[in-house]
Order: C-alpha cells, then sequence, then structure tokens
C-alpha cells in the first residue's frame, strides 16, 4: 500500500498539500477540509496525517471503514451512521470532520498533496500491509 510520508524538514510552510486535500476530499479550500494538518513548531513543522494503521476498522460499529485492495483504509459513507468513534478512537488523531457535518473524513494516500508541495516535503512510500487490521 503507499503511504503518505511527510518530510517536515523540507516544509517552508507553502500549506499547498492544504489546498490541494481539501479540494480533492471536500471541494473546499480551506484548512478544516484537509485530511492532512501541517502545523508550525519551534523545531519547524509537523504533520498530522493517517498512516493507514487500520486500528480505526474494529471500533465502527457499521463496518463502514475497511481495507482496499492496495491497502489504504477508506470510509463508506453510506454505511457511516456518524457515531464518530473513529475520530475519538485514532490514535494519530488523523481522522477529521467539519463541525455541522456527519461523516468523518481522512487521508486517502491519493497523491495531490504530493504533486501540489512545491519544496517535496510529502512523498507516497510503499508499506506492507499484509500483518495489519483489516
Amino acid at each position: 500500500m503507499k503511504v503518505l510520508t511527510p518530510h517536515p524538514e523540507k516544509c517552508q510552510g507553502a500549506f499547498a498539500c492544504v489546498h490541494a486535500c481539501a479540494k480533492v476530499l471536500n471541494k473546499k479550500d480551506d484548512l478544516a477540509h484537509s485530511a492532512i494538518r501541517p502545523r508550525k513548531t519551534h523545531q519547524g513543522f509537523a504533520f498530522t496525517v493517517c498512516n493507514q494503521c487500520g486500528e480505526c476498522i474494529a471500533v465502527c460499529p457499521t463496518g463502514a471503514l475497511r481495507r482496499n485492495k492496495a491497502g489504504t483504509v477508506l470510509i463508506q459513507r453510506d454505511l457511516c451512521v456518524g457515531c464518530l468513534m473513529c475520530i475519538g478512537f485514532c490514535p494519530h488523531k488523523a481522522m477529521f470532520r467539519v463541525p455541522g457535518t456527519a461523516t468523518p473524513f481522512k487521508c486517502t494516500s491519493c497523491g495531490n498533496c504530493v504533486k501540489a508541495c512545491p519544496h517535496g516535503a510529502l512523498s507516497l512510500e510503499a508499506q506492507d500491509h499484509a500483518n495489519l487490521p483489516v
């Protein structure tokens, strides 16, 4: 599977990744609609983004979270009841919800943010998902 991997040492704070992600996932152009969350720290930049660990899958009472054939964890919106257990359970705090909406969202490792970053601060890297939760 492909996993979005941040390279904080290369980040210059352009936030082009945020805008690209928000446009693809939610047809909006702001941080609240993006599944990648870079933030300035005293040491540079840090990123909050899903690493596709799949730990959220087990807590979903409706089975709306699942791995696709490539290994990416996806949300089946038609099965999601908006209980938000996945958001509370995510060990990386990488599941999000826009206030006023019921369905959470997360990184799908689509790569649009990687293409948008002018400094190469993000990459998609192959990772074995054979032993990860289904």
